[in-house]
């Protein structure tokens, strides 16, 4: 026969049902929610600026059929793989990218950094930002990194 006594304890409770009531296990009439105001009779939205302007209707339209493009630029990203297509002992700038076609034109403005994806065949003068993949990978094909975060000797050797 089964006994109260024997049976194992519950250690988790069920959570609080708040605004149900008395025998919702929180108590009282208010329930949580203090005594009065806008806060205890229902929900808000988060944008909700306590009868303020919203900053959404505070700033201007932006206009144009350009106008869901993000506002700050993303970098173009070129692997390791894709400079195989240069000849061996070429300076990689973005203007030589752009003439390879490995970006576009309209590319040019923003920040390029070279991944490392793929493996180097030819050896390259690389002046442009790279990821510390792809300057292992540079510096394994033979090649020479002269971009951002490289060391002050290694950017001395071509002038």
């Amino acid at each position: 026969m089964l006994k109260l006594n024997l049976m194992p304890t519950i250690k988790d409770r069920s959570r609080k049902r708040r605004g149900r009531g008395y025998g919702s296990g929180k108590g009282g009439h208010t329930s949580g929610r203090g005594q009065k105001g806008q806060k205890t009779r229902g929900k808000m939205q988060l944008w909700f600026e306590g009868g303020q302007l919203p900053l959404i209707r505070r700033l201007p339209f932006q206009r144009g059929k350009l106008r869901f493009n993000s506002l700050s630029p993303s970098s173009v990203v070129v692997n390791v793989e894709d400079l195989n297509r240069l000849s061996s002992k070429t300076e990689v700038t973005a203007k030589e990218l752009e003439k390879k076609g490995l970006i576009r034109r309209d590319e040019l403005h923003l920040p390029i950094k070279i991944l490392g994806r793929g493996t180097l065949t030819v050896s390259l003068t690389v002046k442009l930002p790279t990821s510390e993949q792809a300057k292992k990978k540079i510096r394994a094909a033979g090649g020479i990194v002269l971009g951002l975060g490289s060391p002050p000797e290694e950017r001395n050797k071509i002038s």
